[in-house]
């Protein structure tokens, strides 16, 4: 790959519920059919981390038992409780431990005792790091928020804590704020796929007929290359159109999300994080129309956003 930066595998886990059809789950593994000629395909959490280990990334996931965000009943339980044990089967398994960090993954669905039961639980193994799994998919914010919060409420405070599959700015943002250190999320990918621009007001649908004559860049704050050599008028034209422009629209969304991350940092690192946060909504929402979920998830650690 040439590629002398961190990298991060997951597991195999998120694929039972999203990708994947006629998955069978067993306290063994998974069984599924290969999406290439059908065949039956066995992932064990055995099998998930001699697969992670041969790539060689830096930080490995466990291979865990997830289910649907909004699922409730004993599934998400024994989802649960099998989470725990595999997570014994993967670090049994892990021949790498020197140079690779395997991060265990706290499930429980939206469910606050399975959540805290699995967190707890989890601490009690040496490990470099935690993920947060099983949100994210379609739940309410006010359930989100709670469930992230409770989460890193039981996890150590000297160790990364991963938060699975976000990716929203405003979402970001608030979720540092409740203690979560990494992310990962299609997002900006997707997004670009869709002709739309990350910008610290919110999104630009460069396909909309206002910026056929607009010949400014997508964000003429914004470095990357995208920005100082194409225009939005340039972009409006191949958006949807031309595949080139998902790889353009890309370049500039994935360097949005990298200064905002960046930007998130430099705060903290200076002791300013809640007047960046105050900065962040003023300019992501002008009207100061802040989402509710936002103002509580906020307002739970101590931070007040200024309404006026």
């Amino acid at each position: 790959m040439n590629w002398n930066r961190a990298l991060l595998t997951d597991s195999g886990g998120f694929q039972m519920v999203s990708l994947l059809k006629l998955a069978q789950i067993t306290e063994e593994g998974v069984k599924f059919q290969s999406p290439h000629d059908g065949t039956e395909m066995l992932l064990t959490p055995e099998r998930s981390i001699e697969i992670q280990n041969s790539i060689g990334a830096d930080i490995i996931m466990q291979l865990d038992d997830v289910v649907h965000s909004t699922t409730t009943g004993p599934r998400v339980e024994e989802a649960m409780y099998r989470s725990i044990r595999w997570l014994d089967r993967c670090l049994e398994a892990h021949k790498r431990s020197h140079d690779q960090n395997l991060f265990p993954i706290v499930q429980g669905g939206l469910n606050p005792e399975l959540r805290k039961i699995c967190a707890i639980e989890m601490t009690k193994r040496d490990v470099p790091g935690f993920a947060i799994g099983g949100l994210s998919g379609g739940e309410e914010k006010s359930h989100f928020w709670r469930m992230v919060t409770l989460s890193t409420d039981h996890l150590p405070r000297d160790k990364p804590i991963y938060l699975m599959g976000v990716g929203f700015a405003v979402d970001l943002v608030v979720c540092v704020a409740l203690g979560c250190d990494m992310f990962d999320c299609v997002f900006p990918t997707r997004t670009a796929r869709f002709g739309s621009a990350l910008v610290p007001t919110g999104q630009l649908h460069l396909k909309n007929k206002e910026f056929s004559c607009d010949f400014g860049p997508i964000d003429d704050t914004c470095p990357c290359s995208t920005c100082k050599t194409f225009t939005r008028a340039y972009m409006h034209t191949i958006v949807t159109v031309q595949s080139t422009s998902c790889s353009l629209l890309t370049i500039h969304n994935v360097t949005y999300q990298l200064r905002l991350m960046r930007s998130i940092q430099e705060s903290i690192i200076a002791n300013r994080f809640p007047q960046f946060i105050q900065k962040f909504m003023e300019t992501m929402y002008a009207d100061r129309q802040y989402p509710q979920w936002a103002v509580e998830a906020l307002q739970s650690v101590n931070v007040t956003l200024c309404l006026r």
